[in-house]
């Protein structure tokens, strides 16, 4: 359910948006009569900010842009075919791993699937294939003993049968996000930003899982910080060309987040890619812009440009 939270990113970002003179939006924002309402008066252009998927299921998420394209509406953000592959984490994995990206060694469990004895890593971290905003991710996500990763996995076909999952290999470095926005050849990596749990108590695991994002609550919500991330030339440049790599890769458009997190050596691995990624304000695209010096109407400015220009359409340049 939406929360007061909820509200006020949403108050913000329709806040933001009104900084951009010259521009008229109207926001289509009940879903039980979106579709008929975009056949009825297609609009001239959508920016679509349906991050949570249409009636808020992920797993449709590409079905509003489909939808855009049928009738033949413009749009911001990633294609169909680019969200329904980003949707599946494994997939993922194989076309980073096609393009020499490195990643967290990993086991795909279809749903019912027995883990194996002995696990093939440990300490371990479990999370459904297909998922989105950390659905299924708790804090005991992360798994020492094979006892503990066995009683995750139990759990998450328990809760959720009809899901595949992921038994990946724990990666206890730091964690470190880079977002993107424009398109190639024109395509802008903000500063690399890094998750930090210091604040964090000692024994909860440093991860973001649901509560994190969820509820306000939880010890996760206001002590995992952010800060702009510390990496020597050679790594800066290597994850920037990374990221650049993965954007045209995986057909992405317009803007996207990247997540990364380090070995015990420092070895930065991809965890996951975010084609259509939280445009909220105190999310870590907008904190990445933060850093580059820009603020939350030029960020969403920056955004509807891409998507303009790639559109053939007037670029908004007041």
């Amino acid at each position: 359910r939406f929360n007061p939270e909820d509200a006020e990113t949403v108050r913000r970002m329709k806040a933001a948006l009104a900084e951009l003179p010259g521009l008229s939006f109207t926001y289509l924002d009940d879903h039980t009569v979106l579709l008929r309402d975009l056949m009825r008066a297609p609009p001239r252009f959508v920016l679509n900010f349906c991050d949570e998927g249409f009636c808020n299921q992920p797993e449709i998420e590409a079905h509003i842009p489909a939808y855009l394209e049928l009738l033949g509406v413009p749009y911001s953000g990633c294609g169909p075919a680019c969200l329904a592959m980003c949707f599946d984490k494994a997939l993922i994995r194989s076309a980073a791993l096609s393009i020499g990206v490195a990643v967290p060694g990993e086991l795909y469990l279809a749903p019912g699937q027995p883990l194996p004895n002995p696990p093939p890593f440990l300490p371990a971290f479990v999370k459904p294939n297909c998922a989105d905003g950390s659905i299924g991710i708790t804090r005991e996500a992360v798994a020492t003993t094979a006892t503990q990763l066995q009683r995750q996995v139990a759990r998450l076909q328990t809760e959720q049968p009809h899901l595949a999952l992921l038994v990946q290999e724990f990666l206890p470095g730091r964690e470190i996000t880079v977002a993107a926005i424009g398109n190639p050849p024109n395509l802008i990596t903000l500063p690399p930003l890094e998750l930090d749990y210091s604040a964090l108590d000692p024994s909860l695991p440093r991860i973001l899982p649901f509560e994190a994002k969820w509820d306000p609550a939880s010890p996760y919500w206001d002590r995992v910080g952010t800060g702009v991330a510390k990496l020597d030339p050679t790594q800066q440049r290597q994850l920037l060309d990374t990221v650049t790599a993965l954007f045209q890769r995986l057909s992405c458009r317009d803007y996207a987040r990247f997540d990364f997190r380090a070995d015990r050596d420092d070895n930065l691995k991809l965890l996951e890619v975010n084609p259509n990624p939280g445009w909220c304000w105190d999310g870590k695209m907008n904190l990445s812009a933060q850093l580059a010096g820009m603020d939350y109407s030029e960020t969403l400015r920056m955004i509807l440009n891409a998507a303009l220009t790639r559109c053939g359409l007037a670029a908004y340049t007041r």
